[in-house]
C-alpha cells in the first residue's frame, strides 16, 4: 500500500470544532475528600498491614523453621516431580489461554478481567463514581456522552435491503448458509407491525389475519396466512407485499406481485383519504395506508433498478420524495443516489447531496462516501502519489483528500471493502450507522461506482489511512464528527451472520491475561522440557535457588 501519511497531513487544515469550556466543579467537603482518599488507598493499606502482621508473628508462628523444612523437602524431590509439576502447570495455563482467546474473539473482552471488575472490585471498594454528585458538570457530561452513544448506536432499516425470497433465500439454497440473523429478522417483524398495522384492523377480517401473519416466525406459516387474507379480501395490499417479499423466487415475480399490491393499495389509500377527518381511528388508518403505499412504490422502484430500468426507478423515487416529503426517515434519497450513480448523472447526484448533506440532518456512509467520490472524480484520473509528493497537492486534490478523510472518520470500515481487503457478504436488513453492517451495505451496492471512475480507488488507497493521524483517540474525541461510539461491535455481531468476521474499530489490544497466560504456558513448558532433557543442570539451578531462599530466611 502506498504511503499516504504525507498526503493526509497536507489536507488536515480544516479546523476542529471548538471544544466546550469545562465547567468548574463544586468543591467537595472534608468528609467527601476523606472518603475518596480512603477508597483510593484502601488496598495499599491492607497490603502494608498484612506484611506488618506477618513480620510481627514470625517468631510465634516459627516461620524460619517452617521455611527451612520446606527448603529441605524441595531439595529431596527428584527431577521427575518437577517435570510433572511444570507440565501440569503448562497444561492448565494453556487451557486457560485457549479459553481466554476464544472468549475475547467472541465477546471482545477478557473473561478474567470481566469477572474481576464485576465481582472483586466492589469488594475492594474500587469505585470512583461515588464521589460524583448528581448536579456536577462531570455527571452532566457523562450523561450527554451516554445519550449521544445511544443515538449513534440506533439500528436503522437498510434503505437498499434485498428481497428475502428472490435474493436471501436463493443464497441459502446455493451456499447452505443463513445470511440473516434472528435479531435482524425480529427487527424486520417489528417494522412490519409498525408500518402495516393499526388499531382499526379489527374492522377488516383480512387485516386481522395479516396482523397475525406479521407476528409469525415461520415463513411458510406467514405465506399461508397471506393466502388466507386474500381469500377473505382479494384487495388486501399487505398480503401481496408479504408474498412478493418472501414467496417470489425471482425479481420478476416480486415485481408482478407488487404491481397487484399497488393497485389494491391505491384504492384503499383513496378511500382512507376521504374518511381521514371523521375520527382519530381513521387518521391512524390513513397513516397505515400511506406507509403501505410508499413501501410498495419504493420496492417497485428497486425492482425496476434491479431489472435494468434505471430511469423508471429514478422517476418513481423522485415522485415519492415530492409526494411524501415528511417520510425522510425512510432514506429514499439513498436509493436515488445509487440509481443516479448508475446512470452516471453526477450533476443530479450533486444536487441531491446539496439537499441532504446538511449539518442539521443525520449522516450516513452513502452521503459521506458519495460526496468523497464526486470530489475524487475531478482529480483521480491524473493523480500520482510520486508527483503529489514532489510538487504538493493542488486545491482540488486537497478537497478530495479532505472529503475522503471525512468519510473515513464517519465510517472507517468502508475502505477495506472498497479496496477488496475484506470479502463482502449479503447486506443485512438493518444497519448500524458508522458500523461494519453499514459498511457492508454501502460497499455491496457502491463498489461498482468506485471502480467505474478511473483512479478513484487508487486515491482512496493512498490517503484513507491518513485519517487516523487526526483522531488518535477516536473513542474520546472526533475531528469532524462525534467520538466513535464504542457499542458498534456488539450491535454488529447481532446483525451480521456468524460466518462473517466482524470488523472492529479501533482495533483492540490483547488483554493482559491473554499475554500472561500465554507467557506462563510457554515458560512452564520450557522448564518442563529442560528439566526432562538436562536433569543435572536443572538440579544445580534448583539447589542455587534454594540456597538463596535459605540465606534470605536466615537473614530475617
Amino acid at each position: 500500500m502506498a504511503d499516504g501519511d504525507g498526503l493526509g497531513e497536507a489536507a488536515t487544515a480544516a479546523a476542529s470544532p471548538p471544544a466546550p469550556a469545562p465547567g468548574l466543579s463544586p468543591s467537595l467537603g472534608w468528609r467527601e475528600r476523606l472518603r475518596a482518599g480512603l477508597a483510593g488507598t484502601g488496598a495499599s493499606l491492607w497490603f502494608v498491614a498484612g506484611l506488618g502482621l506477618l513480620y510481627a508473628l514470625r517468631v510465634p508462628l516459627r516461620l524460619c523453621e517452617n521455611l527451612a523444612a520446606v527448603t529441605v523437602f524441595l531439595n529431596s524431590l527428584t527431577p521427575k516431580f518437577y517435570v510433572a509439576l511444570t507440565g501440569t502447570s503448562s497444561l492448565i495455563s494453556g487451557l486457560i489461554f485457549i479459553f481466554e482467546w476464544w472468549y475475547f474473539h467472541k465477546h471482545g473482552t477478557s473473561f478474567i478481567e470481566q469477572v474481576s471488575v464485576s465481582h472483586l472490585r466492589p469488594l475492594m471498594g474500587g469505585t470512583e463514581s461515588s464521589i460524583s454528585e448528581p448536579g456536577s458538570p462531570s455527571r452532566n457530561r457523562e450523561s450527554e456522552t451516554s445519550r449521544q452513544n445511544l443515538s449513534e448506536c440506533k439500528v436503522w432499516r437498510n434503505p437498499l435491503n434485498l428481497f428475502r425470497g428472490a435474493e436471501y433465500r436463493r443464497y441459502t439454497w446455493v451456499t447452505g448458509k443463513e445470511p440473516l440473523t434472528y435479531y435482524d429478522m425480529n427487527l424486520s417483524a417489528q417494522d412490519h407491525q409498525t408500518f402495516f398495522t393499526c388499531d382499526t384492523d379489527f374492522l377488516r377480517p383480512s387485516d386481522i389475519v395479516m396482523q397475525k401473519a406479521w407476528r409469525e416466525r415461520n415463513p411458510p406459516a406467514r405465506i399461508k396466512a397471506a393466502y388466507q387474507a386474500l381469500e377473505l379480501n382479494n384487495d388486501c395490499a399487505t398480503a401481496y407485499v408479504l408474498l412478493a417479499e418472501e414467496e417470489a423466487t425471482t425479481i420478476v415475480d416480486a415485481e408482478r406481485l407488487f404491481k397487484q399490491a399497488l393497485k389494491a393499495g391505491e384504492t384503499i389509500y383513496r378511500r382512507s383519504q376521504q374518511c381521514q377527518h371523521q375520527s382519530p381511528q381513521h387518521e391512524a388508518q390513513l397513516r397505515r395506508d400511506t406507509n403501505v403505499l410508499v413501501y410498495i412504490k419504493r420496492r417497485l422502484a428497486m425492482c425496476a433498478r434491479k431489472l435494468g430500468r434505471i430511469r423508471e426507478a429514478v422517476k418513481i423515487m423522485r415522485d415519492l420524495m415530492k409526494e411524501f416529503p415528511p417520510l425522510t426517515m425512510l432514506n429514499i434519497h439513498e436509493n436515488l443516489l445509487e440509481s443516479l450513480l448508475e446512470l452516471q448523472a453526477y450533476a443530479d447526484v450533486q444536487a441531491v447531496l446539496a439537499k441532504y448533506d446538511d449539518i442539521s440532518l443525520p449522516k450516513s456512509a452513502a452521503i459521506c462516501y458519495t460526496a468523497a467520490l464526486l470530489k475524487t472524480r475531478t482529480v483521480s484520473d491524473k493523480f500520482s502519489p510520486e508527483t503529489a509528493s514532489r510538487r504538493g497537492l493542488s486545491t482540488a486534490e486537497i478537497n478530495a483528500v479532505e472529503a475522503i478523510h471525512r468519510a473515513v472518520e464517519f465510517n472507517p470500515h468502508v475502505p477495506k471493502y472498497l479496496l477488496e481487503m475484506k470479502s463482502l457478504i449479503l447486506p443485512p436488513e438493518h444497519i448500524l450507522k458508522r458500523g461494519d453492517s453499514e459498511a457492508i451495505a454501502y460497499a455491496f451496492f457502491h463498489l461498482q461506482h468506485w471502480k467505474r471512475i478511473e483512479g478513484a480507488l487508487n486515491l482512496l488507497q493512498c490517503t484513507w489511512e491518513g485519517t487516523f493521524r487526526m483522531i488518535p483517540y477516536p473513542l474520546e474525541k472526533g475531528h469532524l464528527f462525534y467520538p466513535y461510539p464504542s457499542c458498534t461491535e456488539t450491535a454488529d455481531r447481532e446483525l451480521l451472520p456468524t460466518f462473517h468476521h466482524v470488523s472492529v474499530y479501533p482495533k483492540k489490544e490483547l488483554p493482559f491475561f491473554i499475554n500472561f497466560t500465554a507467557g506462563l504456558c510457554s515458560s512452564t513448558a520450557m522448564i518442563a522440557l529442560l528439566t526432562h532433557q538436562f536433569p543435572e543442570i536443572m538440579g544445580v539451578f534448583a539447589n542455587a535457588v534454594s540456597m538463596i531462599s535459605r540465606t534470605c530466611v536466615e537473614y530475617l
